[in-house]
């Protein structure tokens, strides 16, 4: 969970509004006035319109061809609609060439680096001039600009390669880079925008970084219930370890009381009591921890971008484990430990 939470995606997600745009005839005039009125507002960095975020469950794709080929290729490539102020505000990054300029159709496109790497060219620069075909009727359009690569999906999903290309028609969304202080006043200023641009629609919006954790709402369910029931079973091992040491300080009262008159120490009595609860505790590690493993390693390959499952993992659960049953056993330990000799020796 930590993973997803913070793993690279290739793009900027704090401080981002996404404003959805109402579909209407006059959607193509209305949208760029919206934009230059957003970008008016004190505290608004950039504004960009687009059909969906870098990062979303909603994406378009077509088949396309380089003009010097006649086969499509085999694969489809991911289409973002979007205007040049895309790569501002979610922060992508250019690797070569430059971003697509102003239009309200398609007349260039920037691609990513997969894009790049599967049709068969080593460096982004090799691909800028080169002209595309996307789908069955386009006409042929240059390359301008090469993006470094960023998360389309969650990471459940390898990135696709992927196409941005200006198509006011199809923009969906308004994405709003603002700065992070005082963000309901924020929120509040491009509500009256939007409303007076939309009267007969209702304002919604939604952060960038909320709509990502969305797509792990499953994982973090699971990662709850696994904390809740671990908690629940560390507890009744505990309870277990704290009875079977008591038991056992009983059965022993007279043993430790005979060891402490010899000289022996409180470190050797706990020393005593634990050793065999340590043992106990390294054996039901041995046994579940290629279970653990094996389980975790199949779960894992639903995600095409996960953490590694090494050794390092499974040490930190055994001396977790280890320091657990110490203190469990140690506590009980310790209080037979400190007992006067005497009184146990007259015990039996």
């Amino acid at each position: 969970m930590d993973y997803f939470r913070n793993a690279p995606m290739g793009f900027s997600k704090e401080a981002i509004i996404n404003v959805p745009i109402p579909e209407e005839p006059a959607k193509v005039n209305k949208i760029s006035t919206l934009s230059q009125r957003l970008s008016q507002i004190a505290g608004v960095e950039s504004v960009s319109l687009s059909f969906t975020p870098p990062s979303a469950n909603a994406n378009r794709s077509s088949g396309f061809r380089f003009a010097d080929q006649a086969e499509r290729a085999p694969y489809p490539v991911n289409m973002k609609p979007a205007d040049p102020a895309y790569l501002k505000t979610y922060g992508l990054t250019l690797v070569a060439g430059r971003m697509i300029q102003e239009s309200d159709t398609s007349r260039e496109f920037v691609v990513n680096e997969t894009f790049v790497k599967k049709a068969g060219f080593k460096k982004p620069e090799e691909i800028l001039g080169k002209l595309v075909v996307l789908g069955r009727r386009g006409s042929p359009k240059p390359v301008v600009g090469v993006v470094k690569d960023f998360h389309l999906y969650s990471l459940q999903e390898a990135i696709d390669p992927c196409i941005i290309l200006a198509a006011k028609e199809l923009y969906g969304v308004a994405g709003i880079k603002v700065h992070s202080q005082n963000l309901p006043q924020m929120v509040e200023e491009i509500r009256k925008v939007w409303t007076s641009t939309y009267p007969d629609f209702v304002f919604e919006h939604r952060f960038l970084d909320e709509s990502i954790a969305r797509f792990y709402e499953a994982e973090e369910r699971l990662s709850k219930l696994f904390q809740v029931f671990a908690g629940i079973a560390i507890f009744i091992g505990c309870l277990g370890l704290y009875g079977l040491v008591a038991f056992m300080a009983e059965r022993k009262t007279k043993e430790v009381g005979i060891r402490k008159v010899l000289g022996a120490s409180v470190g050797n009595i706990v020393f005593l009591f634990s050793k065999e609860f340590v043992w106990l505790v390294l054996i039901a590690f041995v046994i579940a921890a290629p279970l653990a493993a094996y389980l975790m390693h199949q779960w894992l390959q639903n995600y095409e971008y996960k953490i590694p499952l090494g050794a390092g993992v499974f040490g930190l659960a055994a001396v977790v484990s280890l320091l657990i049953a110490f203190l469990t056993v140690g506590y009980r330990s310790v209080r037979a430990a400190v007992a006067n000799p005497v009184k146990a020796l007259r015990s039996e």
